[in-house]
């Protein structure tokens, strides 16, 4: 086998010895254009999301659960709520946060970077009051202890937007700041006379108060006026009996007003990231609800923030083609995999020009390289005194059969032969000279076999 391999047509081992730097060379730089031009996603993304008990912490939870299933670890970071979230947002103290409509402008939005990636739910604005206070406008509210709950959830600003479209300051009110949890428990002992929350109705604290005997749910009846008035807000209807149908809870429709949640993320999230949120948001709000109908969200509509790209793309066409059919890691290798055309297409051309005359040149310095020793042995023939010529003839001659030795041993594939034929034919020319000078040339040429 080796004997076969030694008189091949083509020398696998010289060329990847050749083209092997220039390999390692295309590698290297395929390998620093795909991490720095279009790096690898992290695998840890940091969600903030809202109070205990709260619909933010809820589908916080969901989404971890949904990314982990592709390797990414979601920390979820409880918040105040919807204001602390954006803080967090503009700060760079979180990479992804539950922000509601109606909390920042386009233009600060732009300024600090942050991109939506679509509407998920309403969060209706739920004013919850003890049944004996008899209240059916806003402007009753005046002298009453209610609580708005901590700066950072947002409601607070928002409540105080619609007592101001009602002509009432906030000051007229006696405004706690406690959260959710307390709050319900100040309202259930009868210590406060209402509360505000503004949440998705899954809410655990939301399901309990709607079913909590003495508990009454406030009908915001000028509900279209209010979205008129404040274009960032909808109008929902809560239907008679949709907490249970059995005990008819509620007994009647609720009209309500509502922002959206939409899900935030800083500009400098990973593309492949967003996509898998954004899938994953469809997965957790795609579906029918209290307050919408199936595949009403998530959407690019209903947020001040711009949307991402990314999202857009996503509502227009769906998934990724390659993440319908295979793994999100490996989707997203394949779609990165156009930088290392690009960056093969710019160093293959020109070196495919370079590795075959080097390949050609390693093979045939094999042979060119005992020229050197053959002129060696000619110039120490030049000038040789009388005396010392029978000497130098001998060592010379010795010289050349050690040359002879080695070159016979040479492996080269059978397309150079010709180049080893022809210094074997060199180093025979340079014997029958030595042989010539010493006067010994018939008789060493009548002794060497045809």
């Amino acid at each position: 086998m080796s004997k076969i391999l030694a008189f091949s047509r083509f020398s696998v081992r010289d060329f990847l010895a050749t083209a092997g730097p220039t390999l390692l060379l295309v590698g290297a730089f395929c390998a620093l254009a795909y991490w720095l031009v279009d790096p690898a996603p992290p695998r840890k993304v940091t969600l903030s999301t809202g109070q205990d008990n709260s619909a933010y912490e809820e589908f916080g939870k969901k989404y971890a659960a949904t990314l982990a299933r592709h390797g990414i670890k979601v920390t979820l970071q409880p918040s105040l709520g919807s204001q602390e979230n954006l803080q967090r947002l503009n700060a760079g103290k979180t990479d992804i946060a539950f922000v509601q409509s109606g909390s920042t402008e386009h233009d600060d939005a732009e300024r600090h970077g942050l991109i939506s990636l679509g509407s998920l739910f309403t969060e209706p604005v739920w004013l919850f009051m003890r049944e004996d206070k008899a209240v059916t406008e806003l402007t009753q509210l005046k002298g009453m202890k209610i609580n708005l709950g901590p700066e950072g959830t947002g409601v607070p600003g928002l409540f105080r937007q619609l007592l101001s479209v009602n002509g009432v300051e906030a000051k007229e009110l006696t405004v706690s700041d406690l959260q959710n949890t307390p709050a319900t428990v100040e309202l259930l002992e009868g210590r406060i006379d209402g509360l505000v929350f503004s949440s998705a109705p899954e809410a655990p604290l939301i399901q309990m108060l709607l079913q909590t005997p003495g508990i009454k749910l406030f009908d915001f009846s000028q509900a279209e006026a209010y979205t008129r008035r404040l274009p960032f807000l909808t109008h929902v209807v809560l239907p008679r009996g949709i907490v249970d149908l059995g005990q008819n809870i509620p007994a009647q429709d609720y009209h309500l007003i509502a922002p959206t949640a939409t899900l935030v993320a800083r500009e400098d999230l990973h593309p492949a990231l967003i996509d898998l949120f954004v899938q994953a948001a469809a997965g957790i709000h795609g579906g029918t609800g209290w307050f919408q109908q199936q595949g009403q969200f998530p959407s690019a509509r209903y947020t001040e923030i711009p949307v991402a790209p990314e999202a857009l793309k996503f509502y227009k066409d769906g998934a990724p083609v390659l993440q319908r059919y295979m793994s999100f890691w490996l989707a997203n290798f394949f779609d990165r995999m156009w930088v290392l055309v690009v960056a093969l297409g710019a160093l293959i051309l020109p070196l495919s020009r370079v590795v075959p005359p080097l390949y050609v040149w390693r093979i045939r310095s094999r042979v060119y390289r005992w020229y050197g020793q053959l002129r060696t042995v000619e110039q120490a023939l030049e000038d040789v005194p009388e005396d010392r010529r029978a000497h130098v003839y001998a060592e010379q001659l010795k010289r050349l059969d050690q040359i002879e030795e080695m070159v016979n041993q040479i492996s080269i594939p059978l397309s150079f032969a010709d180049g080893l034929y022809g210094l074997r034919s060199h180093i025979n020319f340079v014997r029958k000279r030595i042989l010539t000078l010493m006067g010994e040339h018939p008789a060493a040429e009548a002794a060497e076999p045809a």
